[in-house]
């Protein structure tokens, strides 16, 4: 049976207290409705459908770099979930598939829970997700018997005995499209808040007697976010989770509680990371590395057996083969690091490619920015650069090439050369003397002055 998903992310968030929308408040420095549309991809779903619309032109933005292939549709006025919901009937007709309906806000849903929620359709016809609450609270119940959901209790309608049951409601639901969309058409707004609740299907669809159930779920799944607070705690709850499943797969963390990971984090076994690292998107790490205390990284590559910081910051592009070292202090950005190289201390390494075994002595940087354009450095392998140089690109070192201390290397080195660029030195016999006393005196005379 082919699946649509339904993802509601139309709320304005005003506990957020932020003009950005909701849904794209980060968690794992992704936004939580990614994390709910990643769950969903899960399923391979058909078709994807985001219902926006506080902000809703920032969020077809997100979507559409999530997802190219999602749509987005807009509820113009948030009446209810059922009448968001709703808002996809036009964008799904002529879909003969099921529905499963997501919150964008509520991030931590898991594939194998969407998969429990699969499966039981094949036995129901509408589908609802509970969680055994440890704290009921006002959560809507869920009265079943056996497997069959008799109805949704809310915590202000509900008995003493219904009080006491745990079963609550998530909100999740699946179904057969058509019967979905047929029962929204039914629900009405007779309520105190005037809106059109998704939850009313569940007795509509008992009275036309289409069989109803529930699947559970671990209670931590079903957090929504609605304040900075609980954007706080949802980042807790993944780093927790995040780091935990490294710590099962062979990665060794010193101060676990000091590592941030990425939504997307990919990290091989035997890899080291000391306290006080930040993993930011699209970091791969391969197994064996070292990553030391206090190094940024973002949307690189980092292969076996590489040693990273400490203090090292890794920007978008950088691709660090097996054995290379880069040290405290270090900048890569948009380069190529070759197999056993060195960019050991106080280096900027940008738009370039260093050889295989070649060392990058402290202070050097590839001036690879005009202004306007950015332009390129190759260097060759087992090439040795000294200390402070500045390489104006674009140049190329050649292999087993060096330049001196303090070079300024404006044209290429060939193979095996030596450049040597730098202003001829001058001493001035007795200079600094004369110099010092000539500026000892010239603040004498200022201090008098002042007084």
């Amino acid at each position: 049976m082919s699946i649509a998903l339904v993802i509601l992310a139309a709320g304005k968030g005003t506990r957020m207290n932020s003009d950005l929308p909701k849904v794209l408040h980060p968690i794992a420095q992704a936004p939580m409705l990614e994390h709910a549309m990643a769950a969903g991809r899960a399923l391979a779903p058909e078709r994807t459908i985001i219902v926006a619309g506080h902000g809703a032109e920032a969020v077809r933005a997100a979507v559409s770099e999530i997802d190219e292939e999602a749509e987005v549709v807009l509820q113009e006025e948030q009446l209810g979930t059922a009448h968001a919901v709703d808002q996809a009937r036009a964008a799904l007709t002529g879909f003969e598939g099921d529905v499963i309906v997501l919150y964008g806000d509520t991030p931590f849903v898991s594939a194998e829970t969407l998969e429990l929620m699969v499966e039981a359709r094949q036995r129901a016809d509408l589908v609802l997700l509970g969680f055994e609450a440890a704290d009921p609270g006002r959560y809507g119940r869920l009265v079943m018997e056996g497997d069959s959901l008799e109805r949704i209790v809310e915590f202000k309608d509900a008995s003493d005995a219904e009080r006491a049951i745990r079963f609550c409601n998530s909100g999740l639901m699946a179904g057969k499209a058509s019967a979905i969309f047929d029962l929204i058409a039914k629900v009405g707004n007779k309520n105190a808040s005037g809106e059109y609740y998704l939850t009313d299907l569940v007795e509509l669809a008992r009275r036309e007697g289409l069989k109803v159930t529930a699947v559970s779920c671990d209670e931590a799944e079903t957090l929504g976010v609605n304040s900075r607070a609980e954007l706080a705690q949802a980042d807790a709850l993944f780093q927790a989770r995040a780091r935990a499943e490294l710590l099962d797969l062979g990665v060794t963390m010193m101060a676990p509680e000091t590592v941030y990971l990425a939504f997307d984090s990919v990290i091989g076994r035997d890899t080291v990371i000391e306290p006080n690292v930040v993993f930011g998107p699209g970091v791969t790490v391969e197994s064996g590395a070292l990553i030391r205390s206090f190094s940024y990284m973002e949307d690189c590559h980092i292969s076996r057996g590489a040693q990273v910081g400490p203090f090292a910051r890794l920007r978008p592009g950088a691709e660090l083969a097996e054995s290379t070292r880069i040290g405290n202090f270090v900048e890569i950005k948009n380069s190529k690091i070759a197999e056993g190289a060195k960019v050991n201390h106080l280096s900027y390494i940008g738009d370039a490619f260093v050889g295989e075994a070649a060392n990058i002595g402290a202070g050097t940087i590839t001036c690879n920015y005009d202004g306007v354009m950015k332009h390129r450095t190759e260097i060759g392998a087992r090439a040795f650069i000294g200390s402070n140089t500045m390489l104006v690109a674009p140049v190329r070192v050649g292999n087993e090439a060096m330049t001196a201390t303090g070079a300024v290397v404006t044209r290429n080195v060939e193979d095996g050369d030596l450049a040597i660029g730098r202003a001829e030195q001058t001493n001035k016999p007795g200079r600094a003397r004369k110099l010092m006393d000539m500026l000892r005196a010239k603040k004498a005379r200022l201090q008098k002055g002042a007084k």
